[in-house]
């Protein structure tokens, strides 16, 4: 249901407030340049220091700039299991055409605990959802089994794999077949996971490169292998760059530096250290972005 290069996008801040300008901006360009599909509220979004309105109105507002040309995918997903089915209840009745969902934080769930949760929120919620691994952010793994035994409910339609692993993700397709798309949750393993069975990506570096982390994604389902490999070369200095600090800290200095919003940040997220930023500059110079 959801393939291709799907952005991750930042939610620009100005004075202490959501920028909304910014973002409308944000979206009508990623839209022109040949993103499948945004992505709101999700990490590189700020969702964790979103205030419960500004989430919902993040949603709303991508919902209605986007009017349908492409898929939009909000970040409902929360610790709490009646915070994220309220959420995603939120998402699906401003229009939203599915919610990416993370592994509850710090409370550390058990495998059973993990597929009772989501279970929960396909049952309280007639949307489809996307389920996301990230175990460096959660502190908890969702095993291939669980993520097999989830792809039985009739809307979990996807997983946003950022394990690290492709062998993770190689299991993952193989245990579920065409009942669940898997999507890359890391950048720079979209190539690797696409040739296992992943059918995309969910990513950050598409914010400053729709249009190349887009070709990517398609040139390999087209076969294009060597062209697909090609971008992925050309990119890799971008995807180190994005994590040279905590996402989406880079992410936001290279869109500032681009003129395409004001890097602010909240906190506990700060701007980066002189250094990082001195060899992230050097990074955007190289791909001709500043």
């Amino acid at each position: 249901m959801f393939t291709g290069s799907l952005v991750a996008i930042v939610t620009p801040f100005r004075k202490g407030k959501v920028d909304e300008r910014a973002l409308a901006e944000l979206i009508e360009w990623q839209i022109a340049k040949g993103t499948n599909g945004i992505v709101p509220c999700g990490t590189t979004g700020e969702s964790a220091t979103l205030s419960h309105e500004e989430h919902n109105r993040v949603i709303e507002l991508t919902v209605e700039v986007v009017n349908r040309r492409v898929p939009v995918i909000a970040g409902t997903g929360s610790n709490s299991t009646d915070e994220a089915i309220t959420l995603t209840r939120h998402a699906k009745e401003a229009g939203a055409d599915g919610a990416l969902l993370i592994t509850p934080y710090y409370n550390k769930p058990t495998q059973e605990g993990l597929y009772r949760h989501y279970k929960a929120v396909a049952e309280s919620v007639d949307l489809p959802l996307v389920l996301y691994n990230i175990p460096g952010r959660t502190g908890v793994n969702m095993l291939p089994a669980t993520i097999a035994r989830l792809s039985t409910i009739k809307t979990i339609v996807g997983v946003k794999e950022g394990s690290g692993s492709v062998q993770q993700a190689s299991d993952v397709v193989q245990m579920c077949g065409d009942r669940l798309t898997v999507l890359a949750g890391d950048d720079s393993l979209t190539l690797p996971m696409m040739a296992v069975g992943a059918k995309g990506v969910i990513t950050v570096t598409a914010n400053l490169v729709p249009t190349d982390m887009a070709n990517l994604v398609k040139a390999f389902a087209d076969g294009k292998v060597d062209e697909a490999r090609r971008i992925h070369f050309k990119l890799s200095p971008l995807f180190a760059a994005l994590f040279f600090e905590t996402n989406p800290i880079p992410v936001k200095e290279a869109l500032g530096m681009m003129g395409k919003i004001d890097p602010e940040l909240r906190l506990p997220l700060c701007p980066m250290a002189q250094d990082t930023r001195e060899k992230l500059v050097r990074v955007l110079k190289d791909a001709e972005l500043i």
